[in-house]
């Protein structure tokens, strides 16, 4: 894999990043980086959340526990896959940009910066409340202190946040950062406490009597019922991000393509037993006393969950003072603890990420700034900073959390997506894990985490309704500005400076066209990017029946690729080798089509999709024309890494043709399912046929027992595009309709279908009709596809690939 943003998280000190990894040093162990995920797991989230999630889900905490981590596994699978794959910093940001269409690049590098930024203001907050607390506990003074005449504990905890907010953005400007091994001590100090919280907490659970009537007594196990469940498991779904910090460590692990899956599937084993039996020791052991029911605003009789759920952040502090020897000041040093070495790592996190985008330009560059002293990015830190204290000062602590689950949940929709997209764009990825019986796990996963999204808003407002002063509510409203100021950055700053920086990454070197009598402007613009000489005529052959058809100039163009950490202008040392193609093809147009513009361009460039893509966006491209071989060894990329791309991802008409033997034209097989796709290749077969002097055999393939009238307006229909053209038409009814086109196809010498009206989960289990066809006919096939605007925009977004 390609990526300017390698090693941008863990050094950049670096200039580049093409010298990166021999820099790095592989030295942590499997247990290092399991901790490091334990840790993340376990960080300020357990105890900030579990009282409020005791609230929403009441006794079913526990099974809201037990089921997030099996939602979590659907995801899970993918980054073990990916981060075993691509041990480098960068995570799903990276693997997003490289394998999805822009605007999902820069969605989930612009997500995850919100993201970390908002879990750090959560640990910030949580710093300030657990901080705030402990003032109290040890100085004596009451909960409804005020201070020098102003100074309230809600100020003070505010106060407290922006301050620790500042120290840690001035740590990560001064470039210190916690070690692993230092993160293995504080996640073992953290695990430690919470044996004990859950041995004292069960101890005090069974030595109360009628202890079971705290779990399903009035008004029962779940009193929500499943909104609170699944909303109290998407509110603490943010704990299960560590997977993210597990691959972002993947360069300094030894033997990454083992390691870090195993410590993916290891720390959800040891982090899911621990949550559990922290949320059963809490609902079990703390008891309603009059001053915790007076302080919580609940009944002296009410159920430990609602009293939890009234302290919130505080829950398993209190429930710590009730059972566990000197809990309080126990839990709150592990609570700090926590808080301080989660807000160090989502500080540095969050600045990184905005760091890499500014690099790439999808931020403004001053995000990619390097101080000269301190060698570190001094204004992605500083920015970063400020977004953080800005939500930790304005937003409550449940809307916080709530934002960032949400904007986790996007980003792990988009991972399991690319997992996906990449089985099929990068096949030959080491892929030392691989997630079983692809599809359906990240295709589980994203539809599970969708699903939570509305529980966790609804069950957000369970208490005040859904009206603006509701957490849900406000969580809601922060994620669409946020994403909303998105699509402004995007479409009007980030679009456009991609685009320059595709125009410095594939210079055209050489510009060219053959003479022609009468050089008329023509009304469309036909692109025929070429990489093999044998492929000249048969490309060429078609570009010009397809360009005559449709008033047509030709635009050919060949491609120099150089290694990614080689410069671009290396690559004229290699321009006379493209140049014997172009010279191919332009020779060819001057003898067989004098009267057909035909210009000809070299390119530079890293790849060799991004090249072809940005010749249609400069030159105004109507139509691509592309080879494709059909077979060979990787037999599961989608019609080849580049031509899967371009036909993805370019803005005008694609055609594919499949390159082999082609004899004369006189047969033309057009297989329709109707729509604009079928349309358009009955369009290139009327150029065809006209050029050629051909015939045309319509096919439609029904299922079995299907009116035949619906078969008759589909052939009527495309009949009606080729109304000048001899024309038979067959209709035959199969359940396979790829093996049956193929049948057809055997006795004529070109078959032109349109692009694959199948769902998108059928193209997944099964492959695309066209490419099948494409893969088994004996004849030529071309495939078509329509660019639709929007809707091709959506499909792009959705199904595209980076490669």
């Amino acid at each position: 894999m390609t990526d300017s943003t390698a090693g941008t998280e863990t050094s950049v000190s670096a200039e580049s990043s093409g010298d990166v990894e021999t820099e790095l040093s592989r030295d942590m162990s499997l247990f290092d980086i399991t901790f490091i995920g334990v840790g993340a797991m376990i960080g300020a989230g357990v105890f900030a959340l579990t009282g409020f999630a005791a609230g929403l889900a009441g006794p079913a905490l526990t099974v809201a526990f037990l089921l997030n981590g099996f939602v979590a596994l659907f995801t899970a699978v993918s980054y073990a896959e990916l981060g075993a794959a691509f041990p480098e910093a960068g995570g799903g940001y990276l693997w997003v940009k490289e394998a999805l269409v822009d605007p999902n690049g820069f969605y989930a590098g612009w997500m995850s910066w919100f993201a970390h930024a908002v879990a750090c203001s959560l640990y910030a907050v949580t710093f300030g409340v657990f901080l705030t607390e402990f003032i109290v506990y040890g100085t004596g003074l009451t909960h409804e202190f005020v201070l020098f005449g102003f100074l309230t504990p809600g100020l003070l905890e505010k106060v407290l946040a922006v301050g620790m907010v500042a120290l840690f953005a001035f740590i990560n400007y001064r470039g210190a950062e916690e070690t692993g091994k230092a993160g293995v001590v504080v996640t073992g100090i953290k695990v430690s406490i919470l044996a004990v919280f859950v041995a004292f907490g069960l101890l005090a659970t069974v030595n109360t009597p009628q202890w079971p009537q705290k779990f399903v007594g009035s008004p029962g196990f779940a009193p929500n019922g499943a909104i609170g469940i699944i909303g109290a498991m998407g509110f603490t779904y943010i704990a299960f991000e560590g997977y993210e910090i597990i691959v972002q460590s993947g360069e300094e692990v030894v033997d990454p393509g083992e390691n870090v899956p195993k410590a993916v599937f290891y720390s959800l084993a040891i982090v899911v037993p621990i949550y559990i039996l922290v949320a059963f020791a809490a609902l079990g052991g703390i008891e309603v006393v009059p001053e915790l029911a007076e302080r919580a605003g609940v009944a002296a009789d009410a159920p430990t969950w609602r009293l939890l759920g009234n302290l919130g952040e505080l829950g398993i502090i209190e429930a710590a003072g009730q059972f566990v020897p000197y809990g309080v000041p126990l839990l709150l040093v592990a609570g700090l603890t926590a808080t301080m070495s989660a807000l160090n790592a989502t500080v540095y996190s969050s600045s990184r990420v905005s760091f890499a985008m500014g690099r790439d330009r999808a931020l403004p560059e001053a995000f990619s700034q390097i101080h000269e002293d301190k060698r570190t990015p001094h204004i992605a830190i500083f920015l970063s900073a400020v977004l953080i204290a800005a939500m930790a000062v304005t937003l409550p602590i449940e809307a916080v959390a709530a934002s960032a689950d949400i904007m986790f949940i996007l980003l792990f929709v988009q991972v399991n997506w690319t997992v996906i997209k990449m089985r099929k764009t990068h096949p030959d990825l080491p892929r030392t894990y691989e997630v079983p019986y692809m599809p359906w796990p990240p295709l589980i996963g994203i539809v599970l985490q969708f699903l939570l999204t509305p529980f966790l808003l609804s069950a957000l407002g369970l208490k005040v309704g859904l009206g603006p002063d509701s957490h849900g509510f406000i969580a809601l409203v922060t994620t669409v500005l946020w994403m909303g100021l998105g699509l402004v950055v995007y479409y009007g700053y980030s679009q456009q400076k991609e685009k320059e920086k595709l125009e410095e990454e594939t210079p055209t070197v050489v510009a060219e066209q053959a003479p022609a009598p009468e050089r008329t402007t023509r009304e469309e613009r036909l692109l025929v990017p070429i990489a093999n000489p044998e492929s000249v005529d048969q490309l060429m052959g078609t570009a010009f029946d397809v360009a005559a058809d449709r008033n047509a100039e030709i635009e050919v163009m060949s491609v120099v690729t150089v290694p990614q950490q080689t410069p671009l202008s290396e690559g004229r040392k290699f321009v006379s080798e493209e140049r014997a193609v172009l010279d191919s093809a332009l020779e060819f147009a001057e003898n067989e089509y004098p009267d057909v513009p035909v210009s000809g361009t070299i390119r530079i460039g890293h790849e060799v999709a991004p090249a072809i893509l940005n010749t249609v966006e400069q030159n105004d491209i109507d139509v691509v024309l592309m080879g494709w071989r059909g077979q060979g060894r990787r037999r599961d990329v989608a019609l080849g890494s580049n031509v899967d791309r371009v036909v993805t991802q370019a803005g005008c008409d694609v055609l594919v043709q499949r390159i082999g033997d082609q004899p004369a034209v006189d047969d033309i097989l057009v297989p329709t399912a109707g729509g604009p796709h079928a349309e358009f290749a009955a369009e290139v077969a009327r150029a065809l046929a006209r050029a050629n002097d051909a015939r045309v055999e319509i096919l439609t393939v029904a299922d079995p027992g299907e009116p035949a009238d619906a078969s008759e307006g589909l052939l009527e229909m495309t009949a009606s595009v080729l109304e000048d053209i001899e024309t038979t038409r067959t209709r035959i009814e199969s359940d396979d309709i790829a093996g049956t086109i193929v049948e057809e196809s055997a006795g004529v010498d070109v078959t032109v279908i349109g692009a694959s009206r199948e769902s998108l989960l059928q193209q997944l289990v099964v492959g695309a009709i066209p490419e099948a066809v494409g893969r088994r006919a004996q004849s030529t096939v071309i495939m078509a596809k329509r660019d639709l605007g929007i809707t091709s925009f959506l499909t792009r977004w959705l199904r595209g690939s980076r490669r």
